[in-house]
């Protein structure tokens, strides 16, 4: 019989200094992948370091999680001029600061994923992905890259040479290109842990991803997000992996 394997993943270490933004510790014990925020959108060098010791403590892989440096808008302003070349830097300037911080905390990275307005950029742009993947590349060209299905970054990720994982999102929904919906639209950003449930089980059951529209995709499901940022973000990751073990899916790190 083969074994139904899924990693859940959640993005964290998104504090800054003495502030805090959501329950990591909480949350380091639902999910087994997190993806730690590098100091541009979120996070400091310790907040990094000890994020990762956390992670290392309950046996949850992790990842640099590299944005814009855009700390006032948590890096999910749209930033239409940054060049290819750009992104390449900030990538690999990112990865590269995790990965010694990951060092000092005895345990290593495993993918690189980008975060908010920079993934939505790259996911429905080639240029910009392959950017992306270049930044990766040379940081290390062992990590994985964590990528939306059916975008950008799938092909980026197979054009480079690096080993994909394919991620859905448990609390967003789509738009008809099967990138994130915008969270100004309506029914973009879901809140009830139950239809977030029932919405994982479909896809990951189904390997099909549904826009808000109604269009579908068939894709490849290795790895699941919750948003660790919302007040509710624990209690729905543990909802999403209650139904997924009921269901007879293993959680593990993805690969």
């Amino acid at each position: 019989m083969t074994t139904m394997r899924i990693d859940l993943n959640a993005d964290l270490g998104e504090g800054f200094g003495p502030w805090k933004m959501g329950d990591d510790a909480a949350m380091l014990d639902i999910v087994t992948t997190a993806n730690i925020a590098c100091g541009f959108h979120a996070g400091d060098p310790e907040t990094m370091r000890s994020t990762i010791a956390a992670a290392h403590e309950r046996g949850v892989a992790v990842g640099a999680h590299p944005g814009y440096a855009d700390l006032m808008n948590f890096g999910r302003r749209p930033m239409a001029a940054v060049a290819a070349r750009e992104i390449e830097n900030l990538v690999a300037y990112q990865v590269g600061a995790f990965q010694a911080m990951a060092a000092l905390a005895g345990h290593p990275a495993r993918h690189a994923k980008t975060h908010g307005a920079l993934g939505n950029a790259c996911a429905s742009d080639d240029v910009l992905a392959d950017a992306v993947a270049r930044g990766i590349q040379a940081a290390d060209a062992s990590l994985a890259f964590m990528v939306m299905p059916g975008t950008a970054t799938e092909r980026a990720a197979d054009r480079a040479g690096l080993r994909p994982i394919r991620e859905i999102y448990a609390d967003r929904a789509y738009a008809d290109d099967f990138n994130l919906a915008p969270r100004s639209q309506d029914g973009a950003v879901i809140h009830d842990a139950e239809q977030a449930s029932r919405r994982v089980l479909n896809m990951v059951e189904n390997n099909c991803l549904t826009s808000l529209s109604g269009k579908t995709l068939r894709v490849e499901v290795d790895s699941i997000c919750v948003h660790g940022d919302t007040p509710t973000a624990c209690a729905m990751a543990r909802s999403i992996r209650r139904a997924l073990e009921g269901a007879g899916w293993t959680l593990a790190p993805a690969g």
